[in-house]
């Protein structure tokens, strides 16, 4: 291969690469046939940075650690422990301590095995590639790449930067985790751009991650690194953190937690100071009060509660590298859903193919066997039989179109193909040409097999077969399929000129076939509220008959897309909007424009991946909480920009999992669905969770909110306020934490994206408990005192054994906010069961324990009255029961 000279000038710095000579980008690039010299080449090292991606710093295990402290309830709980290590109440602080190393320890745990398994999944092994420096070609590193090297090009090479072709001799690259096209592209180092040009259209460039199918080249470095075109989507990711749904909702809640508790610590301590009680007690008072409306026990049980759904979501092959990530997928209104890889297999097949005279026969049909064999033996390349899974793609090599043939003529006599004792010459495909053909002895005869576009081998068949012939390929193409016309017939001579009134076979419709679960998903999806839309970078044509068959999009057919080689008739569809439609929306700056187009539509092809990008903003802007599906690099700054990312772990690449917060190992769709149920699950747990121990530290307020207006001494101490908070209640709404999904979790409509988590059905439940289990306590208390005759000490035990049992019965109204709790089997949550019987039996033991019975004042009070409390406990439970009833079964509230 020959390089040119050095141009005589360069041109102006912002003129795009593709769109220049390729004599003119050398010279931009002060660049030259030899190559840079090792000088040179230091220099634009030091002035550029080595050939890779920004990466972001890894996290360590103590990083992880410490940041499961970065929470406004930690905030509240570290307060509560200074204020009681101030005081003295050593214990008061020790217990809350306890509770902020578990939640660490167990949300800890699950990142860091999340991240491990995230890493486990990256290629380790770094790239080398041939340069030219100084005149002599050597191998070297692809991280030592700099602008204006040259670099030599050949199948199977991943492309490691971004490079402008000088030459190219039947190049054709995979360019399918960029720009979502499944077809490889067919490079042209000579071809004339516009400077406008879709990064899809771009044959005279080749980008970094991409991957060399066949041929070979030469092209000069354009741009390394954080530069290329990966490397811009990586700093766009960094830009576009969202944080998860959850993350946002419980930094709400903890704002109104506060608000509320310093609230009433402050109008109860106004009030006992109007009485003349001692600053110190009042001080204490407020203390006390603080520890019960701030529910210490919850962080611990929402962490819990989603490392269930982690794991259960693991044993169904989806890594989920965040905790909260869980949640935000159950919250997701919208699935912004790439098609290459993702609805499909990324793997071209014949699908549908048209004989003349039967029409339209299944490919495995008899009759389109010699159709197969034919393409068959003008295809290069080895591909896995026709019926083996997509996982043996790996085991081919060779273009995705010839690929697609001879798995076709696999399920035939595919042993005639690979006989070679008859083979006399062979035209491989050129793109100037448009088809290849294969020459085979057959007796004295030579027998010339073509295939290639329509009309170029129908210009080789006789004119009575073309007008019906012309009519099925244009409802082919209709139906987003790649048409191969195939022919065949006796020739004189192994040449070109030879070809010449040969019979058509037929036309081979091909398209990259939908995954066999996608539809069902898409289905059930659309079935839990979720609007579910398609972004590519693949054809209109394409893209919609996919979207058409997975569910997406109208089936209807037809429609305004005939024309497979444009993009103007696009319009014509109202459900597809083409990047080139949202580029010039953009240009006119119209915002709103461009966002009512993202909202009308279902299909969004040729879109580059910046363009995704602004796709999902503006779904964002539009109130969808947005989760986004994708397993290439053009998917990656849409998927960190999403409120949800979920990143293909097997065919996907490392950029698209790094910026993902849900990794599906075995790349199926499916698993989408079963996350949001179980992202529902644990929502709705952590929501009983919240009522719960919201309802009791309620109750615990007016408990002493009612002594005090009484002008009683407290019913409860900061001890044992700690110990209904910390043990009973830490107990069982983490065994709440476990409950099983509602029934119909994914037949109900989607949470809006900004409701809160205390909306009016949490205020209504939480306030009708805390009043009913508050009043009766101290109505209890009360009774201790003056019909039991028990002084203070053993009053205030008696009240705490009591206000056990009203949590205890509590929690059992809580397992379902919509069903009657008599309707949930005690054994679909064993653990909670238990939990009930732990409580009361510790209650027990520490009544009878020397050191603790004490502490908690309960030395006084004998079991037998410990016993009888249970009875009263139980009008908690039928409120709860008879509100259910009045607002009505799955509730009347949306949530």
């Amino acid at each position: 291969m020959s390089l040119p000279d050095r141009a005589p000038s360069a041109p102006p710095a912002a003129s795009p690469f593709h769109a220049l000579p390729a004599a003119a980008v050398l010279a931009a690039l002060d660049s030259h046939a030899d190559g840079l010299d090792a000088a040179e080449v230091a220099a634009r090292l030091q002035r550029h940075g080595p050939n890779r991606l920004p990466e972001a710093q890894a996290r360590s295990l103590a990083g992880i650690l410490l940041g499961q402290f970065r929470s406004p309830f930690i905030y509240l709980l570290l307060a509560a422990a200074a204020a009681s290590l101030l005081l003295g109440h050593h214990a008061d602080a020790g217990f809350i301590g306890i509770v902020l190393l578990l939640n660490a320890a167990i949300g800890g745990w699950q990142e860091w095995g999340a991240e491990t398994r995230a890493r486990a999944l990256r290629a380790l092994v770094r790239g080398r590639i041939d340069v030219c420096r100084a005149g002599r070609m050597s191998n070297i590193d692809t991280e030592s790449l700099v602008p204006g090297d040259i670099v030599r090009l050949e199948s199977g090479l991943k492309v490691p930067a971004d490079l402008r072709l000088i030459e190219a001799e039947r190049l054709e690259v995979d360019e399918s985790l960029l720009t979502g096209e499944s077809l490889a592209v067919t490079k042209d180092a000579q071809a004339v751009l516009d400077a406008d040009a879709p990064l899809g259209d771009r044959v005279t460039m080749l980008h970094a991650g991409t991957l060399v199918q066949s041929g070979r080249g030469l092209a000069v470095v354009a741009a390394t690194g954080r530069h290329s075109e990966v490397g811009r989507l990586a700093l766009a990711m960094r830009a576009t953190e969202s944080p998860p749904p959850l993350v946002r909702r419980m930094a709400q809640f903890t704002r109104q937690v506060a608000v509320l508790t310093l609230l009433l610590i402050a109008g109860i301590a106004a009030l006992q100071l109007l009485r003349g009680d001692a600053l110190g007690e009042v001080f204490l008072l407020a203390v006390a009060l603080a520890v019960s409306a701030i529910p210490e026990g919850l962080p611990v049980a929402m962490t819990v509660a989603l490392s269930i759904s982690v794991h259960r979501m693991g044993l169904k092959n989806v890594v989920v590298r965040h905790l909260p990530a869980v949640e935000g997928l159950g919250a997701c209104t919208l699935i912004a859903t790439d098609k290459t890889g993702t609805l499909t297999v990324n793997r071209l097949a014949v699908e549908t193919v048209w004989l003349p005279g039967p029409g339209i026969v299944a490919p495995q049909n008899r009759a389109a066997a010699a159709l197969a064999l034919a393409a068959a033996r003008c295809s290069e390349g080895h591909a896995a039989p026709g019926d083996a899974p997509p996982d043996h793609a790996g085991e081919e090599t060779g273009d995705a179109v010839d690929l697609a043939f001879l798995r076709m003529a696999a399920r035939f006599d595919y042993d005639a193909v690979l006989d070679a004792a008859g083979h006399r010459g062979r035209i491989a495909y050129e793109p100037a040409l448009r088809y290849a053909a294969d020459f085979h002895a057959d007796g004295d005869s030579l027998i010339a097999y073509v295939k290639g576009a329509p009309e170029t081998v129908l210009a080789l068949c006789g004119e009575q077969e073309r007008e019906e012939a012309e009519a099925a390929v244009r409802d082919l193409a209709a139906g987003g399929y790649r048409v191969i016309a195939v022919a065949a017939g006796p020739v004189t001579e192994p040449e070109a000129q030879s070809l010449d009134g040969l019979i058509l076979l037929g036309l081979a419709g091909l398209i990259d076939p939908l995954r066999d679960e996608a539809a069902g998903a898409v289905r059930a999806a659309q079935d839990a509220g979720i609007r579910v839309v398609m972004v590519t970078g693949d054809h209109p044509l394409t893209a919609l008959a996919i979207a058409r068959q997975v569910g997406i999009a109208d089936s209807k057919t037809g429609g305004g897309l005939a024309d497979t080689d444009t993009d103007t008739d696009t319009d014509a569809d109202a459900e597809v909007v083409t990047g080139a439609q949202l580029r010039a929306l953009e240009a006119a700056g119209d915002t709103a424009a461009f966002d009512a187009a993202v909202a009308g539509a279902r299909v969004f092809a040729r879109t580059e991946p910046l363009q995704k990008l602004a796709i999902v903003q503006a779904l964002g802007r539009a109130g969808h909480v947005v989760a986004v599906t994708g397993d290439g690099i053009n998917d990656a700054a849409a998927l960190r920009a999403a409120d949800i990312g979920v990143a293909m772990g097997r065919g996907g690449t490392d950029v698209a999992r790094e910026a993902a917060d849900l990794i599906l190992v075995d790349d199926n769709f499916a698993s989408i669905v079963a996350g949001i149920a179980e992202g529902r699950t644990a929502y709705d747990n952590l929501r009983k969770v919240i009522w719960l121990v919201i309802s009791t530290g309620t109750a615990e307020i007016i408990l002493m909110l009612l002594a005090v207006l009484s002008g009683l001494a407290p019913p409860l101490t900061a001890v044992q306020l700690l110990w209904i908070n910390l043990v009973t209640n830490g107990i069982q709404d983490v065994a709440l934490a476990f409950e099983k999904a509602e029934p119909g979790v994914l037949h109900r409509r989607p949470r809006q994206k900004h409701a809160p988590v205390f909306d009016r059905r949490m205020i209504e439940q939480v306030l009708l408990s805390g009043a009913v289990i508050g009043t009766l306590c101290f109505a209890g208390y009360v009774w201790a005192q003056e019909i039991l005759g028990l002084g203070h000490v053993a009053a205030q035990g008696f009240t705490l054994w009591l206000l056990v049992w009203c949590e205890n019965m509590q929690v059992m109204a809580c397992r379902s906010e919509s069903r009657s709790a008599f309707r949930v089997s005690p054994l679909a949550n064993p653990l909670l069961i238990g939990g009930v019987i732990a409580a009361q039996g510790l209650q027990f033991a520490a009544s009878q324990l020397p050191g603790i019975g004490p502490l908690l004042q309960l030395h006084d009070v004998d079991w037998q009255h410990g016993l009888m409390m249970a009875l009263p406990a139980l009008l908690p439970v039928a409120v709860s029961e008879a509100w259910k009833l009045w607002r009505g079964k799955d509730g009347s509230l949306p949530r």
